[in-house]
Protein backbone atom coordinates (compact mmCIF):
# COMPACT_ATOMS: atom_id res chain seq x y z
CA UNK A 1 0.00 0.00 0.00
CA UNK A 2 2.95 1.95 -0.18
CA UNK A 3 1.69 3.24 -3.33
CA UNK A 4 -1.01 4.69 -2.07
CA UNK A 5 -1.56 7.83 -0.87
CA UNK A 6 -4.80 7.52 1.77
CA UNK A 7 -7.46 10.56 2.61
CA UNK A 8 -9.83 10.51 5.06
CA UNK A 9 -13.38 11.71 4.16
CA UNK A 10 -15.86 12.34 7.26
CA UNK A 11 -19.48 12.02 6.18
CA UNK A 12 -21.42 13.80 8.55
CA UNK A 13 -24.90 15.29 8.94
CA UNK A 14 -28.06 15.23 10.81
CA UNK A 15 -30.41 11.80 11.03
CA UNK A 16 -31.94 10.39 7.87
CA UNK A 17 -29.87 12.57 5.34
CA UNK A 18 -28.68 9.91 2.98
CA UNK A 19 -24.95 9.83 4.36
CA UNK A 20 -25.03 5.75 4.49
CA UNK A 21 -26.53 5.75 1.18
CA UNK A 22 -24.07 8.37 -0.31
CA UNK A 23 -20.78 6.59 1.28
CA UNK A 24 -22.55 3.59 -0.64
CA UNK A 25 -23.08 4.95 -3.61
CA UNK A 26 -18.96 6.14 -3.77
CA UNK A 27 -17.60 3.06 -2.49
CA UNK A 28 -16.08 0.14 -4.25
CA UNK A 29 -14.76 -1.30 -0.84
CA UNK A 30 -16.68 -1.55 2.20
CA UNK A 31 -14.91 -3.16 5.79
CA UNK A 32 -16.55 -5.35 8.45
CA UNK A 33 -18.62 -2.35 9.70
CA UNK A 34 -19.81 -0.78 6.73
CA UNK A 35 -23.62 0.49 5.22
CA UNK A 36 -24.85 -0.34 8.25
CA UNK A 37 -24.27 -4.01 8.49
CA UNK A 38 -25.09 -3.91 12.66
CA UNK A 39 -28.08 -5.79 13.28
CA UNK A 40 -29.18 -2.99 15.39
CA UNK A 41 -28.36 -0.69 12.53
CA UNK A 42 -30.75 -2.73 10.33
CA UNK A 43 -33.72 -2.98 12.78
CA UNK A 44 -33.75 0.90 13.62
CA UNK A 45 -32.80 1.78 10.27
CA UNK A 46 -30.38 4.82 11.06
CA UNK A 47 -26.33 4.22 11.25
CA UNK A 48 -25.41 3.51 14.95
CA UNK A 49 -21.48 3.15 14.59
CA UNK A 50 -19.07 4.04 12.47
CA UNK A 51 -18.66 2.81 9.28
CA UNK A 52 -15.87 2.46 6.49
CA UNK A 53 -15.81 2.40 3.12
CA UNK A 54 -13.40 3.00 0.54
CA UNK A 55 -12.56 3.96 -2.95
CA UNK A 56 -9.55 4.93 -5.29
CA UNK A 57 -8.77 6.93 -8.02
CA UNK A 58 -5.85 7.80 -10.16
CA UNK A 59 -3.19 10.88 -8.00
CA UNK A 60 -4.65 14.25 -9.23
CA UNK A 61 -2.63 16.25 -11.26
CA UNK A 62 -1.96 19.40 -8.91
CA UNK A 63 -0.82 17.17 -5.89
CA UNK A 64 1.14 14.80 -8.33
CA UNK A 65 4.58 17.28 -7.92
CA UNK A 66 3.97 16.93 -4.03
CA UNK A 67 4.22 12.88 -3.98
CA UNK A 68 5.61 9.59 -4.57
CA UNK A 69 1.77 7.77 -4.99
CA UNK A 70 0.28 6.81 -8.40
CA UNK A 71 -3.44 6.08 -6.76
CA UNK A 72 -5.33 8.12 -4.44
CA UNK A 73 -7.48 6.39 -1.86
CA UNK A 74 -10.81 7.87 0.14
CA UNK A 75 -11.77 6.08 3.11
CA UNK A 76 -14.95 7.63 3.87
CA UNK A 77 -15.90 7.33 7.54
CA UNK A 78 -19.82 6.92 7.79
CA UNK A 79 -20.76 9.14 11.46
CA UNK A 80 -23.67 8.10 12.93
CA UNK A 81 -26.58 11.35 12.92
CA UNK A 82 -28.78 10.93 15.73
CA UNK A 83 -28.41 12.99 18.99
CA UNK A 84 -27.62 10.32 21.18
CA UNK A 85 -24.98 9.03 19.52
CA UNK A 86 -22.65 12.29 19.16
CA UNK A 87 -19.52 10.94 21.07
CA UNK A 88 -19.28 8.17 18.38
CA UNK A 89 -19.86 11.58 15.81
CA UNK A 90 -16.63 13.31 17.69
CA UNK A 91 -14.36 10.35 18.09
CA UNK A 92 -14.78 9.38 14.11
CA UNK A 93 -14.51 13.25 12.82
CA UNK A 94 -10.78 13.35 14.81
CA UNK A 95 -9.29 11.00 12.86
CA UNK A 96 -10.09 12.95 9.31
CA UNK A 97 -8.32 14.75 6.40
CA UNK A 98 -11.50 16.59 4.99
CA UNK A 99 -15.12 16.82 5.52
CA UNK A 100 -18.37 15.80 3.42
CA UNK A 101 -21.29 17.84 5.43
CA UNK A 102 -24.63 15.87 4.22
CA UNK A 103 -27.70 18.11 4.34
CA UNK A 104 -31.70 17.13 3.12
CA UNK A 105 -32.03 19.57 0.95
CA UNK A 106 -35.75 19.17 1.77
CA UNK A 107 -35.43 19.88 5.44
CA UNK A 108 -31.97 22.60 4.78
CA UNK A 109 -30.28 22.77 8.37
CA UNK A 110 -30.69 20.71 10.96
CA UNK A 111 -29.87 20.39 14.55
CA UNK A 112 -27.07 17.67 14.80
CA UNK A 113 -26.53 19.62 10.89
CA UNK A 114 -24.97 22.89 13.19
CA UNK A 115 -23.22 20.42 15.83
CA UNK A 116 -21.33 18.12 12.96
CA UNK A 117 -20.40 21.62 11.21
CA UNK A 118 -18.84 23.02 14.75
CA UNK A 119 -17.00 19.80 14.88
CA UNK A 120 -15.88 20.64 11.35
CA UNK A 121 -14.37 23.61 12.38
CA UNK A 122 -12.73 21.89 14.90
CA UNK A 123 -11.04 19.07 13.32
CA UNK A 124 -10.51 19.96 9.61
CA UNK A 125 -9.51 22.95 7.15
CA UNK A 126 -11.50 21.41 4.35
CA UNK A 127 -15.49 21.05 3.73
CA UNK A 128 -18.04 20.18 0.57
CA UNK A 129 -21.28 20.01 1.19
CA UNK A 130 -23.86 17.49 -0.50
CA UNK A 131 -27.33 18.94 -1.00
CA UNK A 132 -28.70 14.91 -0.77
CA UNK A 133 -32.41 13.93 -1.74
CA UNK A 134 -32.46 16.20 -5.16
CA UNK A 135 -34.95 13.80 -6.53
CA UNK A 136 -37.61 14.56 -3.75
CA UNK A 137 -37.80 17.91 -5.36
CA UNK A 138 -40.98 18.09 -7.73
CA UNK A 139 -38.83 17.81 -11.03
CA UNK A 140 -40.49 20.95 -12.46
CA UNK A 141 -39.81 22.85 -9.89
CA UNK A 142 -35.80 20.98 -8.85
CA UNK A 143 -33.71 23.51 -10.12
CA UNK A 144 -35.13 26.97 -8.91
CA UNK A 145 -35.88 25.55 -5.29
CA UNK A 146 -31.83 24.42 -5.48
CA UNK A 147 -30.60 27.67 -6.28
CA UNK A 148 -32.85 28.90 -3.66
CA UNK A 149 -31.35 26.41 -0.62
CA UNK A 150 -28.08 26.91 -2.15
CA UNK A 151 -28.34 30.79 -1.60
CA UNK A 152 -29.77 30.63 2.22
CA UNK A 153 -26.67 27.97 3.13
CA UNK A 154 -24.02 30.77 1.70
CA UNK A 155 -24.95 33.30 4.17
CA UNK A 156 -24.45 30.38 7.05
CA UNK A 157 -21.39 29.22 5.51
CA UNK A 158 -19.99 32.74 5.15
CA UNK A 159 -19.93 32.99 8.76
CA UNK A 160 -17.96 30.02 9.47
CA UNK A 161 -14.33 29.28 8.58
CA UNK A 162 -15.29 27.60 5.65
CA UNK A 163 -16.92 30.68 4.11
CA UNK A 164 -17.90 29.43 0.54
CA UNK A 165 -17.45 25.90 0.57
CA UNK A 166 -18.38 23.91 -2.79
CA UNK A 167 -22.51 22.51 -2.72
CA UNK A 168 -23.08 19.45 -4.99
CA UNK A 169 -26.59 18.67 -5.57
CA UNK A 170 -26.92 14.99 -5.45
CA UNK A 171 -29.76 11.94 -4.83
CA UNK A 172 -27.92 9.07 -3.20
CA UNK A 173 -30.93 6.85 -3.30
CA UNK A 174 -33.16 7.71 -6.08
CA UNK A 175 -36.69 6.61 -5.30
CA UNK A 176 -35.86 5.51 -2.13
CA UNK A 177 -34.12 2.39 -0.15
CA UNK A 178 -36.36 -0.41 -2.88
CA UNK A 179 -35.11 1.32 -6.19
CA UNK A 180 -32.66 0.60 -8.42
CA UNK A 181 -32.27 3.96 -9.99
CA UNK A 182 -28.58 4.87 -10.20
CA UNK A 183 -27.29 7.53 -8.41
CA UNK A 184 -27.20 11.10 -9.41
CA UNK A 185 -24.53 13.60 -9.36
CA UNK A 186 -21.46 11.61 -7.89
CA UNK A 187 -19.33 12.12 -11.32
CA UNK A 188 -19.37 15.93 -9.62
CA UNK A 189 -19.08 14.96 -6.46
CA UNK A 190 -16.35 12.70 -6.98
CA UNK A 191 -14.40 15.36 -9.57
CA UNK A 192 -14.86 18.08 -6.21
CA UNK A 193 -13.35 15.82 -4.03
CA UNK A 194 -10.06 14.98 -5.95
CA UNK A 195 -9.95 18.63 -6.80
CA UNK A 196 -9.78 19.57 -2.82
CA UNK A 197 -7.63 17.30 -1.89
CA UNK A 198 -4.55 18.45 -0.51
CA UNK A 199 -1.21 15.75 0.40
CA UNK A 200 -1.50 16.20 4.28
CA UNK A 201 1.31 16.34 6.76
CA UNK A 202 1.60 12.34 8.35
CA UNK A 203 4.09 12.46 11.40
CA UNK A 204 5.57 9.40 11.00
CA UNK A 205 8.31 9.58 13.63
CA UNK A 206 6.34 9.67 16.33
CA UNK A 207 5.22 6.98 18.54
CA UNK A 208 2.54 4.61 17.56
CA UNK A 209 -0.96 6.38 18.40
CA UNK A 210 -3.59 3.99 16.42
CA UNK A 211 -7.44 4.90 17.32
CA UNK A 212 -9.31 1.45 17.33
CA UNK A 213 -12.88 1.92 16.51
CA UNK A 214 -14.04 -1.52 16.01
CA UNK A 215 -12.80 -4.51 17.78
CA UNK A 216 -13.72 -8.75 16.44
CA UNK A 217 -12.06 -12.15 16.52
CA UNK A 218 -11.73 -14.95 13.93
CA UNK A 219 -11.88 -18.21 14.77
CA UNK A 220 -8.38 -20.02 14.68
CA UNK A 221 -6.88 -16.16 13.76
CA UNK A 222 -6.94 -13.85 16.82
CA UNK A 223 -9.05 -10.72 17.27
CA UNK A 224 -8.47 -8.15 14.75
CA UNK A 225 -8.81 -4.02 15.88
CA UNK A 226 -9.70 -1.75 13.20
CA UNK A 227 -9.18 1.61 13.13
CA UNK A 228 -6.96 4.46 11.75
CA UNK A 229 -2.73 5.20 12.55
CA UNK A 230 -3.26 8.90 13.88
CA UNK A 231 0.73 9.13 14.67
CA UNK A 232 3.95 6.96 13.68
CA UNK A 233 4.48 3.73 12.36
CA UNK A 234 3.26 0.08 12.98
CA UNK A 235 4.69 -3.18 11.53
CA UNK A 236 3.94 -7.22 11.63
CA UNK A 237 5.69 -8.00 14.48
CA UNK A 238 6.03 -5.08 16.78
CA UNK A 239 4.88 -4.92 20.31
CA UNK A 240 1.68 -2.76 21.13
CA UNK A 241 -0.24 -1.86 24.38
CA UNK A 242 -3.56 -1.10 25.17
CA UNK A 243 -3.17 1.29 27.52
CA UNK A 244 -6.48 0.87 29.52
CA UNK A 245 -6.48 -2.51 29.84
CA UNK A 246 -2.84 -2.54 30.52
CA UNK A 247 -2.24 -5.02 27.70
CA UNK A 248 0.45 -5.94 25.72
CA UNK A 249 0.49 -7.80 22.46
CA UNK A 250 2.43 -8.67 19.24
CA UNK A 251 1.16 -7.74 15.56
CA UNK A 252 0.45 -10.79 13.95
CA UNK A 253 -0.51 -9.59 10.68
CA UNK A 254 -2.05 -6.66 8.73
CA UNK A 255 -4.90 -5.79 5.99
CA UNK A 256 -5.72 -2.43 4.49
CA UNK A 257 -8.94 -3.06 3.17
CA UNK A 258 -8.85 -6.77 2.49
CA UNK A 259 -5.12 -6.43 1.26
CA UNK A 260 -2.29 -7.84 3.36
CA UNK A 261 0.72 -4.99 4.23
CA UNK A 262 3.61 -5.18 6.54
CA UNK A 263 3.45 -1.73 7.37
CA UNK A 264 1.32 1.19 8.14
CA UNK A 265 1.92 4.64 8.84
CA UNK A 266 -0.26 7.79 9.99
CA UNK A 267 -3.38 8.34 8.02
CA UNK A 268 -3.69 4.55 6.91
CA UNK A 269 -6.87 2.81 7.82
CA UNK A 270 -6.01 -0.42 9.07
CA UNK A 271 -7.22 -4.05 10.85
CA UNK A 272 -4.15 -5.35 12.78
CA UNK A 273 -4.77 -8.90 14.08
CA UNK A 274 -3.39 -10.30 17.50
CA UNK A 275 -3.76 -13.11 19.94
CA UNK A 276 -4.72 -14.76 23.19
CA UNK A 277 -7.16 -10.84 23.77
CA UNK A 278 -10.65 -11.41 23.95
CA UNK A 279 -12.53 -9.11 21.33
CA UNK A 280 -14.93 -8.03 24.77
CA UNK A 281 -12.03 -5.92 26.38
CA UNK A 282 -12.27 -3.50 24.11
CA UNK A 283 -15.10 -1.98 21.93
CA UNK A 284 -13.41 1.31 21.13
CA UNK A 285 -10.39 3.25 22.51
CA UNK A 286 -6.43 3.57 21.60
CA UNK A 287 -3.44 1.38 21.11
CA UNK A 288 -0.04 2.53 21.36
CA UNK A 289 3.94 2.39 21.23
CA UNK A 290 4.44 0.54 24.93
CA UNK A 291 4.16 3.38 27.46
CA UNK A 292 4.39 6.20 25.78
CA UNK A 293 0.55 7.10 26.07
CA UNK A 294 0.29 8.15 29.91
CA UNK A 295 -3.03 7.85 32.13
CA UNK A 296 -3.72 11.25 32.80
CA UNK A 297 -5.30 12.51 35.66
CA UNK A 298 -5.37 16.24 34.99
CA UNK A 299 -4.47 18.73 32.13
CA UNK A 300 -4.12 22.32 30.63
CA UNK A 301 -5.54 23.24 27.63
CA UNK A 302 -5.27 26.53 25.20
CA UNK A 303 -9.43 26.82 24.37
CA UNK A 304 -11.85 28.45 22.39
CA UNK A 305 -15.34 28.44 23.60
CA UNK A 306 -18.01 27.30 20.47
CA UNK A 307 -20.12 30.48 19.46
CA UNK A 308 -22.80 28.38 19.10
CA UNK A 309 -23.28 27.75 22.53
CA UNK A 310 -25.60 29.82 24.27
CA UNK A 311 -24.99 28.95 27.68
CA UNK A 312 -22.26 30.65 29.93
CA UNK A 313 -19.39 27.99 30.14
CA UNK A 314 -18.49 28.45 33.59
CA UNK A 315 -15.42 27.75 36.05
CA UNK A 316 -16.08 25.07 38.22
CA UNK A 317 -18.82 23.66 36.30
CA UNK A 318 -18.58 19.68 35.08
CA UNK A 319 -18.52 18.95 31.48
CA UNK A 320 -17.86 16.02 29.28
CA UNK A 321 -14.36 16.50 27.72
CA UNK A 322 -13.84 14.26 24.50
CA UNK A 323 -10.40 12.98 23.83
CA UNK A 324 -9.95 10.62 20.86
CA UNK A 325 -12.99 8.44 21.68
CA UNK A 326 -13.18 8.56 25.46
CA UNK A 327 -15.26 10.61 26.88
CA UNK A 328 -15.00 11.54 30.48
CA UNK A 329 -16.59 13.70 32.72
CA UNK A 330 -13.84 16.64 33.98
CA UNK A 331 -14.29 20.14 36.18
CA UNK A 332 -13.66 23.18 34.80
CA UNK A 333 -11.71 25.97 35.44
CA UNK A 334 -10.97 28.53 33.16
CA UNK A 335 -8.09 31.32 33.02
CA UNK A 336 -6.09 34.04 30.48
CA UNK A 337 -2.84 35.54 29.46
CA UNK A 338 -1.88 37.88 26.98
CA UNK A 339 1.34 36.76 27.35
CA UNK A 340 2.81 35.11 24.05
CA UNK A 341 5.09 32.60 25.90
CA UNK A 342 3.65 29.15 25.92
CA UNK A 343 2.04 27.26 29.39
CA UNK A 344 4.16 26.95 31.96
CA UNK A 345 3.99 26.40 35.55
CA UNK A 346 5.10 28.97 37.98
CA UNK A 347 3.70 31.61 35.37
CA UNK A 348 0.76 34.05 36.10
CA UNK A 349 -2.22 33.90 34.97
CA UNK A 350 -5.66 35.54 35.69
CA UNK A 351 -8.69 33.98 36.98
CA UNK A 352 -11.89 33.45 34.55
CA UNK A 353 -15.24 32.89 36.29
CA UNK A 354 -16.55 31.90 32.57
CA UNK A 355 -14.89 31.63 28.99
CA UNK A 356 -15.85 34.18 26.40
CA UNK A 357 -15.55 34.59 22.76
CA UNK A 358 -13.86 36.87 21.50
CA UNK A 359 -14.07 38.99 18.56
CA UNK A 360 -11.27 40.06 16.07
CA UNK A 361 -11.44 43.18 17.76
CA UNK A 362 -10.69 42.16 20.72
CA UNK A 363 -14.42 42.62 22.31
CA UNK A 364 -16.07 39.99 24.12
CA UNK A 365 -19.43 38.35 23.46
CA UNK A 366 -21.20 40.19 26.11
CA UNK A 367 -19.82 38.65 29.56
CA UNK A 368 -18.56 40.22 32.09
CA UNK A 369 -15.18 38.32 32.07
CA UNK A 370 -12.52 40.40 30.13
CA UNK A 371 -11.51 38.88 27.09
CA UNK A 372 -8.08 37.75 27.28
CA UNK A 373 -5.56 36.84 23.93
CA UNK A 374 -5.21 33.14 25.46
CA UNK A 375 -7.56 31.28 26.95
CA UNK A 376 -6.95 28.32 28.97
CA UNK A 377 -8.70 25.33 30.57
CA UNK A 378 -7.79 23.09 33.74
CA UNK A 379 -9.50 20.05 33.60
CA UNK A 380 -9.49 17.35 36.84
CA UNK A 381 -11.11 14.38 35.39
CA UNK A 382 -13.32 12.92 37.25
CA UNK A 383 -11.19 9.36 35.90
CA UNK A 384 -7.70 9.33 34.37
CA UNK A 385 -8.09 9.21 30.21
CA UNK A 386 -4.90 8.15 28.61
CA UNK A 387 -4.27 10.99 25.88
CA UNK A 388 -1.08 13.05 24.97
CA UNK A 389 -0.15 16.26 24.99
CA UNK A 390 -0.93 18.23 22.31
CA UNK A 391 -4.55 15.82 21.93
CA UNK A 392 -7.67 17.37 20.78
CA UNK A 393 -10.31 18.39 23.19
CA UNK A 394 -14.06 19.53 23.33
CA UNK A 395 -15.87 19.84 26.37
CA UNK A 396 -19.51 19.62 25.70
CA UNK A 397 -23.16 19.15 27.62
CA UNK A 398 -23.94 15.93 26.71
CA UNK A 399 -26.59 15.58 29.56
CA UNK A 400 -28.68 17.90 27.51
CA UNK A 401 -32.03 17.20 26.36
CA UNK A 402 -31.61 15.74 22.77
CA UNK A 403 -34.42 16.77 21.50
CA UNK A 404 -33.77 20.85 22.22
CA UNK A 405 -32.29 22.96 19.05
CA UNK A 406 -29.65 24.24 21.04
CA UNK A 407 -25.98 23.20 20.47
CA UNK A 408 -24.20 21.18 22.80
CA UNK A 409 -20.69 21.23 22.40
CA UNK A 410 -19.50 24.29 24.44
CA UNK A 411 -15.88 24.71 23.73
CA UNK A 412 -12.88 23.04 22.13
CA UNK A 413 -8.93 23.35 21.96
CA UNK A 414 -5.65 20.87 22.26
CA UNK A 415 -3.53 20.08 25.50
CA UNK A 416 -0.70 22.10 26.75
CA UNK A 417 0.37 20.02 29.96
CA UNK A 418 -0.82 17.29 31.48
CA UNK A 419 0.26 14.99 34.82
CA UNK A 420 -0.39 11.57 35.52
CA UNK A 421 -0.13 12.49 39.67
CA UNK A 422 -3.25 11.09 41.09
CA UNK A 423 -2.35 13.82 44.24
CA UNK A 424 -2.27 16.79 41.48
CA UNK A 425 -4.45 18.98 43.58
CA UNK A 426 -1.13 19.50 46.56
CA UNK A 427 1.64 18.72 44.08
CA UNK A 428 0.68 20.31 40.92
CA UNK A 429 -1.92 22.80 41.06
CA UNK A 430 -0.03 25.04 43.44
CA UNK A 431 2.55 26.00 40.99
CA UNK A 432 -0.47 27.05 38.24
CA UNK A 433 -0.09 30.51 39.45
CA UNK A 434 -3.80 31.56 38.73
CA UNK A 435 -4.78 34.25 40.77
CA UNK A 436 -7.96 36.77 41.36
CA UNK A 437 -7.33 40.48 41.71
CA UNK A 438 -8.05 42.03 45.08
CA UNK A 439 -8.67 45.20 45.74
CA UNK A 440 -9.61 46.58 49.51
CA UNK A 441 -10.60 50.48 50.47
CA UNK A 442 -9.96 51.63 53.97
CA UNK A 443 -9.58 55.00 55.83
CA UNK A 444 -7.00 57.16 57.30
CA UNK A 445 -8.05 57.08 61.15
CA UNK A 446 -5.23 59.59 62.33
CA UNK A 447 -2.01 61.34 61.44
CA UNK A 448 0.41 59.83 63.69
CA UNK A 449 3.49 61.87 62.19
CA UNK A 450 4.89 63.29 59.46
CA UNK A 451 6.09 59.56 58.11
CA UNK A 452 3.00 57.50 59.55
CA UNK A 453 -0.99 57.18 59.90
CA UNK A 454 -2.89 54.89 61.41
CA UNK A 455 -5.47 53.07 59.14
CA UNK A 456 -8.56 51.16 59.73
CA UNK A 457 -11.57 49.55 57.73
CA UNK A 458 -9.40 47.54 55.62
CA UNK A 459 -9.02 44.29 57.93
CA UNK A 460 -11.43 42.93 60.95
CA UNK A 461 -10.20 42.39 63.95
CA UNK A 462 -9.59 37.88 63.40
CA UNK A 463 -7.40 38.96 60.43
CA UNK A 464 -4.00 37.83 60.59
CA UNK A 465 -2.20 40.64 59.39
CA UNK A 466 1.61 39.02 59.36
CA UNK A 467 0.67 38.29 55.61
CA UNK A 468 -0.16 41.59 54.76
CA UNK A 469 2.91 43.13 56.48
CA UNK A 470 4.78 44.89 53.85
CA UNK A 471 2.46 45.32 51.18
CA UNK A 472 1.87 48.76 49.59
CA UNK A 473 -0.60 50.79 49.79
CA UNK A 474 -2.21 54.42 48.30
CA UNK A 475 -3.71 57.41 49.82
CA UNK A 476 -6.69 59.27 48.11
CA UNK A 477 -4.47 62.59 48.44
CA UNK A 478 -1.74 60.87 46.16
CA UNK A 479 1.12 59.34 48.39
CA UNK A 480 2.46 55.83 48.69
CA UNK A 481 3.11 53.99 51.30
CA UNK A 482 3.94 50.11 52.73
CA UNK A 483 2.01 48.50 55.83
CA UNK A 484 3.99 49.07 58.65
CA UNK A 485 2.91 47.07 61.60
CA UNK A 486 -0.60 46.17 63.54
CA UNK A 487 -1.67 48.76 65.54
CA UNK A 488 -3.69 47.45 68.32
CA UNK A 489 -6.44 44.29 68.71
CA UNK A 490 -9.43 45.71 66.62
CA UNK A 491 -7.72 45.78 62.96
CA UNK A 492 -6.09 48.98 62.75
CA UNK A 493 -2.06 49.59 61.04
CA UNK A 494 -0.22 51.93 60.56
CA UNK A 495 1.41 52.76 57.22
CA UNK A 496 4.65 53.95 56.71
CA UNK A 497 4.94 57.04 54.07
CA UNK A 498 8.44 56.56 52.74
CA UNK A 499 8.91 60.35 51.15
CA UNK A 500 6.45 61.83 54.18
CA UNK A 501 3.11 63.12 54.01
CA UNK A 502 2.44 66.07 51.72
CA UNK A 503 1.87 69.35 53.91
CA UNK A 504 -1.67 69.60 52.77
CA UNK A 505 -2.43 66.10 53.80
CA UNK A 506 -1.02 66.64 57.32
CA UNK A 507 -3.47 69.89 57.52
CA UNK A 508 -6.43 67.80 56.28
CA UNK A 509 -5.81 65.46 58.69
CA UNK A 510 -5.14 67.44 61.31
CA UNK A 511 -8.47 68.86 60.15
CA UNK A 512 -10.20 66.13 60.60
CA UNK A 513 -9.66 65.67 64.22
CA UNK A 514 -6.82 63.43 63.57
CA UNK A 515 -3.76 65.10 64.67
CA UNK A 516 -1.07 62.99 66.48
CA UNK A 517 -1.80 62.47 69.85
CA UNK A 518 -0.69 64.22 73.03
CA UNK A 519 1.13 63.14 75.63
CA UNK A 520 -0.35 61.24 78.65
CA UNK A 521 -3.18 59.55 76.01
CA UNK A 522 -3.14 56.09 74.96
CA UNK A 523 -1.93 55.03 71.42
CA UNK A 524 -4.16 52.17 71.70
CA UNK A 525 -6.66 51.96 68.71
CA UNK A 526 -9.20 50.49 71.24
CA UNK A 527 -9.98 53.85 72.04
CA UNK A 528 -12.11 55.46 69.20
CA UNK A 529 -13.32 58.56 70.77
CA UNK A 530 -12.53 61.99 69.15
CA UNK A 531 -9.70 60.59 67.22
CA UNK A 532 -11.95 58.98 64.76
CA UNK A 533 -15.02 61.95 64.82
CA UNK A 534 -14.83 62.34 61.27
CA UNK A 535 -17.29 60.07 59.65
CA UNK A 536 -15.58 57.69 56.87
CA UNK A 537 -16.88 59.35 53.69
CA UNK A 538 -15.29 63.02 54.51
CA UNK A 539 -11.75 60.51 54.90
CA UNK A 540 -8.40 60.46 53.35
CA UNK A 541 -9.08 56.60 52.37
CA UNK A 542 -6.06 53.89 51.56
CA UNK A 543 -6.11 51.29 48.63
CA UNK A 544 -4.95 48.13 48.88
CA UNK A 545 -4.30 45.95 45.52
CA UNK A 546 -3.49 42.46 45.89
CA UNK A 547 -3.39 39.26 43.88
CA UNK A 548 -4.84 36.01 45.64
CA UNK A 549 -3.77 32.76 44.18
CA UNK A 550 -6.73 30.49 43.97
CA UNK A 551 -5.08 27.00 44.64
CA UNK A 552 -3.24 28.65 47.37
CA UNK A 553 -5.26 26.62 50.02
CA UNK A 554 -3.70 28.29 52.93
CA UNK A 555 -4.30 31.50 52.02
CA UNK A 556 -1.03 32.66 52.84
CA UNK A 557 0.38 33.64 49.35
CA UNK A 558 0.13 37.42 48.47
CA UNK A 559 1.52 39.20 45.40
CA UNK A 560 1.46 42.85 44.42
CA UNK A 561 1.78 43.79 40.65
CA UNK A 562 5.74 45.37 40.51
Amino acid sequence: MGDVLNINVGVLGHVDSGKTSLARALSTVASTNAFDKNPQSKERGITLDLGFSSFQVPIPEHIKDKCTHSTLQFTLVDCPGHASLIRTIIGGAQIIDLMILVIDITKGIQTQTAECLVIGEITTKTLIVVLNKIDMLPAAEREKQSAKTINKLKKVFAKTKFKTPDMICVAAKPGGPESDAPAEGLQELMATLQAKVAVPERDVSGPLLFAVDHCFSIKGQGTVLTGTVLRGTVKVGDDIELPMQQLSRKVKSMQMFRKPVGQASMGDRLGMCVTSLDAKTLERGVLCKPGSLPAVAAAVARVEKIRFYKSAVKTKAKFHVSVGHDTVMATVTFFGSDDNAKFALGSEYHFLDELSVAGADGSTDGTSTPSYQHQYVLLEFDSKVNCSTDSLIIGSKLDTDIHTSHCRLAFSGRLVYHTTDASFRTSVLPQIKIFKPKVRTGVVDRLHDEYHVIGRALFSKETAMDKFLGLKVSLSTGEHGVIDSAFGKSGKFKVRVPNGLDASTVAALKLQGGGKKGKGKSTDDDNDGADSAAPDSTRISISLEFKRYIFDTDKKTLQQSA
